[in-house]
This record gives structure tokens, sequence and C-alpha cells, in this order.
């Protein structure tokens, strides 16, 4: 019998460290088509014949689908059950990678990246409810399954700046897409083998909610995108302005006055909640334009081929993993959360201070590797304890919408910050195609600019972040 007990114990460990694996690929996966993109991206202009200023939709379509939408994933996820919705997930981002690698048109390109967002705002969620009914009842497993999970996010987004290169250098931009569906049909394989089911909840889902809130964060972007290029104070900015205002207010005012809200508000009460949100979207402001940009100084300014340029942030990839994997537990456990997303924000704002002072002449080697690492140390250090008490905040039955609601703050937040920070940098330069001085200047504004949402993230998490160890179910 004690042998017997053995085997089954062992088959459970076996089970559920490849469950964890595949959640944190899907986890590495969704980020991963953030930044894949990026290398591509100047080939991609040229094939479809996407502007200066418009191409960072090819990024904003999908963070905007997948940050609008996570909301409504993490409701599923509760309603549904998560492993139904993260199958549906995967059926979704393989189908968006399929049209967006056949795209002949900035149109369609645009409505793949969007369809790919839509699969990512189902897998997402799901993924890390199903972590926490998998390792939740143990708080050891729990930091240690999460570690993973969340080294796995800027793992991705950096790794898939070097994939991406080597994809565009040695076999064509369009693959940086194809590549998701293989991965996307080995995830649907092993959904049902490992992955714990869940009853079904008794509820309705607010579709309309998700569509307003999708369709505000929309109108943002749009707006501080194009206004560097129509004016500030166009009829159009202004037009787009202000339909962001009416329809996250709407967003608002829904969730307040329905009985089964995509977002219930009052969650926002449970303790350290709302800050460690806030420190997501503010790191996601700061983090993704830093990435965005410096891929742009890479390749324009430094001249690097889309292979060198992704060979170029391997080294951040790796200390990110060692960071959160090894290093970033063992702070948490011994100085708490709040001090070590405190201290990796700091970090992370010098790290792009240290960019910032980036030169036209300037070399790899002094202008990017060390100021590059610092900023992933910071990164490494404040991931992982935002997101562990956004989750642990919520009630256990409500794991779907705090994990939806942690993803779309880090999702707005990048799709905002990208945008703010293409407007300063446009504003400075970083449009003049050729001009090396000019476009330095503007991926330096920028870098100041992501700087600057650091350290905001920063005093955010000091004024209303309170001392203490991880919440636990908080009611």
């Amino acid at each position: 019998m004690a042998v017997q007990n053995s085997v089954r114990g062992t088959a459970r460990t076996s089970r559920k460290g490849w469950a964890l694996a595949v959640i944190a690929m899907a986890q590495f996966v969704v980020i991963m088509d953030t930044s894949i993109i990026g290398v591509a991206l100047p080939r991609m202009q040229d094939d479809l014949g996407f502007t200066q200023e418009n191409l960072s939709w090819v990024f904003n379509a999908y963070v905007v689908a997948f940050g609008g939408l996570l909301l409504l994933g993490g409701k599923l996820a509760d309603l549904l059950g998560a492993r139904r919705v993260f199958a549906t997930g995967w059926a979704v981002l393989g189908a968006g990678s399929l049209l967006a690698g056949l795209a002949e048109n900035v149109a369609t390109e645009i409505s793949g990246r969007a369809v790919q967002g839509v699969g990512a705002a189902l897998i997402a969620p799901s993924a890390l409810t199903l972590l926490m009914m998998l390792f939740g009842s143990e708080p050891k497993e729990l930091t240690r399954a999460m570690a993973l999970y969340a080294a796995a996010a800027p793992a991705g987004g950096t790794a898939g700046v070097f994939l991406g290169g080597a994809i565009t250098e040695f076999i064509s931009w369009p693959w940086v897409f194809y590549i998701n569906i293989p991965i996307a049909i080995a995830a649907l394989l092993a959904v049902r083998p490992l992955m714990p089911a869940s009853n079904a909840q008794r509820g309705s889902v607010d579709l309309l909610g998700a569509l307003v809130a999708t369709a505000g964060l929309a109108s943002a972007v749009y707006a501080i995108v194009e206004a560097p290029e129509v004016g500030w104070g166009a009829t159009s900015t202004l037009v787009a302005f202000a339909a962001a205002a009416v329809l996250l207010t709407l967003f608002v005012v829904l969730q307040a006055s329905r009985r089964e809200p995509l977002m219930r508000l009052s969650i926002f009460r449970a303790p350290n909640l709302a800050a460690a949100n806030g420190v997501q979207l503010l790191l996601g402001a700061a983090w993704i334009p830093m990435w965005f940009f410096l891929n742009l100084y890479l390749q324009q300014v430094l001249d690097l081929g889309p292979f060198a340029s992704g060979s170029a942030l391997l080294p951040m990839t790796l200390l990110i993993m060692v960071g959160m994997i090894a290093v970033a537990p063992r702070l948490i456990a011994r100085y708490g959360p709040k001090v070590v997303a405190v201290t990796g924000l700091i970090l992370l704002a010098a790290g792009m201070l240290w960019l910032a002072q980036i030169r036209s002449t300037g070399t790899f080697w002094a202008d990017v590797l060390p100021a590059s690492l610092v900023a992933a140390a910071g990164m490494s250090l404040a991931f992982i304890p935002s997101l562990m008490t956004a989750v642990s905040s919520a009630r256990p039955e409500e794991g779907g919408l705090a994990s939806g609601i942690v993803n779309t703050n880090y999702q707005v937040g990048s799709a905002l910050g990208l945008a703010i920070m293409t407007a300063i940098a446009t504003s400075q330069g970083a449009g003049r195609i050729g001009d090396l001085v000019a476009l330095t200047d503007g991926f330096s504004a920028a870098f100041l600019g992501a700087a600057a949402t650091a350290v905001a993230g920063a005093g955010l998490a000091v004024l209303t972040w309170r001392r203490g160890s991880l919440s636990a179910g908080a009611r």
C-alpha cells in the first residue's frame, strides 16, 4: 500500500510539473507575441506599407484586444471553467496567427493581430486560474510556481526579440506568426490530460461591458498615437479623447449598476489589490516602451541586422529568469513584497535613465548592455511581488477575475505607455528615418519618459501599499 501511495504521489507530482510547464509556456507565448514582431517591424513596414507613425499599431492592435478583453476572459474562466476557456484561447490564437502571417496589406495584418489578442485574453487569465487551482493550497509550492510563471512573462518578451530576429533574418517575417500554430496544437493536446477540471458557475457575461472597455481603450490609444501627426488640438484628436473618456466612464457606471458585472468594483477593497494593480499598470507602461525603442535604436541607429538585434537582448532574458526564479522569491520572503517591488522599480528607472544617454555614434557594449542589465534586474524584482499580491488578495472563487484584472492593468499600461512614449519620441525627431541624430534624440526622450513612469510606480507603491506578507483570499 505504501508503495502504491508513493507511486500515485509521484505521478501527481509529475502531472503537476507538466501542467505548470504548459501554463508557463502559455504566459511565455502571449507575452512573446507582443515582442516577437519588434525586430520584424522594418521588414513588415517595407512589405505592407506601414508609415513610421502607424507602425506601432502592429503592436497596439494585439495589446488593445488583449488588454481590453482580459476581464471578459477572466469572467468566462470563472463561469465556464478555466480549462475550457484555456483551450478555446489557444484555438483563437492559432487562427489569428495564421491570418497575420498571410496578410498582404495593413488592414489584414492589424486584423490578424487583433484576433491574436482575443486568444491571448482568453489564455492569460485562465492559465493563472489553473495555476492557483493546482498549487494554491500549498504556499511554498505556490511561491515557486508563481516565480516560474512570472519569469515566463518578461522572458517571453525578451526572448521573442531573439526569435523574431532569427526568423526574420534566416526565414521571413510571416513566420514570427506561424511559429504559434504548432505551439497552439501542442497546448490543445495537453489540456485535457494535464489540466484540472472545474465546475461551471451560474451567472451571466457582461458582453456590453467588455465591448465598452475595449472601445474606450482603443480610442485612448488611437488619440495618443495619431496626435503627433495631426496635432493635439485637432478635431479628430479631441473627439477620440472625448470618446475614450465617455466610454471608460460608461464602463465604470455599468459595473457599478449591474447585478453581475464584468468586474465587481468592491473587489478593490481587498488590502493591497488596488495598489498592486496600479504598480502593474505603471510597470507595463515603463517596460514595454523601453523594449520597443531599444529595438529600433539597435536597428535604425546602430545598424544591427534582425538576428544581431535579437541576440543583443539575450543577456536581459537570462538575467530576468535568474532574478525571478532564484532571487526575487527569497527577497520577498525576507523583506516582504512591497520593499522588493519598490527596489525593483527604482532599479528599472535607473536603467532607463542610463539608456537615455544613448548616442548616435554609440555601441552596443557601451550604450546598451550595461544599462539594459540594470533595467532587467529592476524588472525581475518588481514584477513578481506585484503580480502575486494582486492575485492572492482576491477571493478564491474570483481567481479568474483577479487574474483578468492584473493582466488587464499590465496590458493597458503597455498600450498607453507605448502610445505616450511614441508621441514623445516622434515629437523629438524619431519619425525622421535616416537622420541618426534625430532618431537618437527621439528614442532618448522615450527612455526618459519610461524612467519617469517607473519612478511614479515606485511612488505609488510607497504611498498606497501596506507592508506585510502576501494576502490569501481576502474578503
